[in-house]
């Protein structure tokens, strides 16, 4: 199937993303980066250690938390984010088979039909999202002590301590995929990709 795409003239790449696209996407990732890297010095005694300053990076942490849907929410006045938003909380049939194929490990791209995104990007943008909403709930009741009664904040950490363990795991996946397709990233840093990657990745992509 063809893919119908605004080139630019001068390179003959695609436009796949708009400056604040990549604004809010370079600054959620700042933001939860220093999440879970003070959250890692506050819970692994080595690092605890090394940095000392407790008070202080609980402090970092906490802050950086609140802030995380800041970017989000300020991209919402963008067009293009906003339609994006759409595409990723949307999933249609080819993306039942995109997922049928990864559960199988199957590598063929014909067997991987995509949009703008792919169906395991549109699991992780919906999954990354109810997490870090129950992250900021959780945070926020173990932060104001006087929110509520001591059994819903010993609840409130239990759930916090995991689900961040278990952000962790999935982001150093994400990482993990974005490093194995310098294109994409490429499409991150300038807005562009190549006409030969969106065909091969993204084949029913029609911006």
């Amino acid at each position: 199937m063809s893919l119908r795409a605004e080139v630019r003239a001068d390179t003959g790449r695609l436009h796949r993303f708009t400056a604040a696209e990549r604004w809010v996407h370079r600054t959620t990732a700042a933001l939860m980066g220093v999440c879970v890297l003070t959250a890692a010095c506050l819970y692994v005694p080595e690092l605890a250690v090394l940095v000392g300053r407790r008070e202080l990076v609980v402090r970092v942490h906490e802050w950086a938390g609140v802030a995380l849907p800041v970017p989000v929410l300020a991209g919402l006045a963008s067009r293009a984010f906003r339609a994006d938003l759409g595409f990723l909380n949307r999933f249609g049939p080819h993306d039942r088979v995109w997922l049928r194929a990864a559960l199988h490990r199957d590598k063929r791209r014909s067997s991987r039909p995509a949009g703008k995104f792919n169906a395991g990007q549109k699991v992780y943008a919906a999954w990354i999202a109810g997490a870090s909403l129950v992250m900021l709930g959780t945070g926020v009741l173990m932060w104001f002590t006087h929110l509520a009664p001591l059994q819903w904040r010993t609840g409130a950490t239990f759930v916090h301590d995991w689900l961040a363990l278990t952000i962790g795991v999935v982001l150093a996946g994400h990482i993990g995929m974005a490093l194995g397709d310098p294109e994409a990233r490429r499409g991150l840093r300038t807005g562009t990709v190549s006409r030969e990657w969106a065909q091969r990745e993204h084949p029913l992509w029609r911006p």
